[in-house]
């Protein structure tokens, strides 16, 4: 499965025996509206090993990411009572869409990041 959405808060990583997982929540935005209002899908992501290790630090809220993974639906009940099912991506790539440091349209940054300045004669190619 492919998926191409906004994180939707920034991601956490914890360590399972040896391995590392970065887990964050991806919203995939649909292409008509329900009642007026945008309408998503809403998909929690796990990313192991090198890749989640990569995702912790350069992903943050707001950044739009291209996931490629297995899918798997897991049903639970909530709080309430109420049935409910989870979609997770388990992450096989990530590809980071957002410039680092800039923020999509759908979720403004608090305080915007700056590009540097870079000298050509420092880039290594």
């Amino acid at each position: 499965m492919n998926i191409i959405g906004n994180l939707t808060r920034a991601p956490e990583s914890r360590t399972v025996g040896e391995n590392t997982v970065c887990n964050f929540d991806v919203a995939v935005n649909r292409d008509y509206k329900r009642d007026g209002q945008p309408d998503a899908d809403f998909f929690r992501v796990a990313a192991w090993g090198k890749t989640g290790e990569n995702c912790q630090k350069y992903l943050d809220k707001g950044r739009k990411v291209a996931i490629t993974g297995e899918v798997s639906c897991r049903a639970y009940e909530a709080k309430d009572g109420t049935a409910r099912a989870s979609l997770e991506v388990h992450a096989n790539k990530v590809e980071f869409l957002s410039p680092r440091g800039e923020q999509t349209q759908d979720a403004p940054t608090e305080a915007p990041h700056e590009y540097a300045d870079v000298n050509p004669d420092d880039i290594p190619f």
